[in-house]
């Protein structure tokens, strides 16, 4: 399987990762009237997995450099004139 692919099937998991944790029933998990750190546990748990979900985005980007591919053709140089 070629990097590209595989770069490509690891970021449509990570979407469906943060579908699923965005998702009514794990939020409802959080929806709670006390009180951890001063803040609601659903705001904490928001942001923490926001953090942690952008974090997963940059490894998965970043990690690796991909073979140059381009659809378009490399651009053309202008010649001097004399």
């Amino acid at each position: 399987m070629s990097p590209v692919r595989r770069k490509i099937q690891r970021l449509l998991v990570l979407f469906f990762l943060g579908c699923l944790a965005f998702n009514y029933p794990i939020l409802a998990l959080f929806s709670k009237k006390t009180l951890w750190a001063g803040l609601p546990p659903l705001v904490l748990y928001l942001f923490i997995f926001w953090l942690f979900f952008i974090g997963l985005i940059a490894l998965l980007t970043e990690r690796k450099q991909l073979p140059k591919t381009s659809l378009l053709p490399p651009p053309a140089r202008l010649k001097d004139r004399d």
